[in-house]
């Protein structure tokens, strides 16, 4: 777990989303999906896979059965297939022929639009319920992976030793115009920027509202 840092400030803080948002205005998730219910299922296989590798099976899935009733045609063997190089496949088809059954059972095919309702369907988690929320429907909720509670506590933006606790904070901390495109803003960053073992410090654009110590250097010569 990082280390984490001194809370960033108020201002800090507007400054860091701020700049964010003058590099990206409309940030974007890299999961490809064409309606609520591809999105969830692009979520869901998600866990513990890669954007990319979720990207290169969905695209020929949805190109076949991109609904409830068209994944519930084409069955759990055929879906397995179709997800087969991403991990844990075998769990994910079932869920996946699960939640299917219950959208066409109890919401007409169509995805819920609360929480409650998402995080009752098998494979889907607070995290996933999240990314649902916020993509599908433009509600203001921050779902929290190992980029973000790993950027929340390195910079100081939103400190916490659970995901809950980051989450909970970031959603208190974010200012409120900022906070239906932070979720993208702080995952694209934490992936790409604030990595894990080396943070690209000197490529960083909020670096000059970050907190954290060990900013690495830029290698001269």
């Amino acid at each position: 777990m990082t280390a984490a840092s001194k809370k960033m400030t108020k201002d800090q803080i507007e400054g860091f989303f701020d700049r964010l948002a003058a590099l990206d205005p409309e940030p974007k998730g890299e999961l490809d999906h064409t309606s609520p219910f591809t999105l969830l299922v692009a979520v869901v296989l998600s866990a513990q896979a890669t954007d990319v590798g979720v990207n290169k099976a969905t695209g020929p899935l949805f190109a076949v059965a991109d609904t409830p009733e068209a994944i519930l045609a084409l069955g759990e063997a055929k879906l397995r297939d179709y997800i087969k190089t991403i991990g844990l496949y075998n769990s994910k088809a079932k869920n996946v022929i699960e939640l299917c059954r219950i959208l066409v059972a109890q919401y007409g095919g169509e995805v819920p639009q609360d929480r409650e309702a998402l995080e009752a369907l098998p494979g889907v988690g607070r995290k996933t319920a999240n990314v649902v929320l916020n993509i599908a429907f433009g509600q203001p909720t921050i779902a929290v992976d190992t980029h973000l509670f790993r950027l929340a506590n390195r910079t100081g933006l939103a400190p916490g030793k659970t995901v809950l606790e980051v989450e909970k904070s970031l959603l208190k901390r974010v200012p409120k115009a900022r906070l239906l495109h932070a979720h993208h803003w702080l995952i694209l960053h934490g992936r790409y920027i604030c990595k894990a073992r080396k943070p690209d410090c000197p490529r960083c654009p909020v670096i000059a509202f970050c907190n954290y110590k060990a900013k690495t250097q830029a290698v001269v010569g």
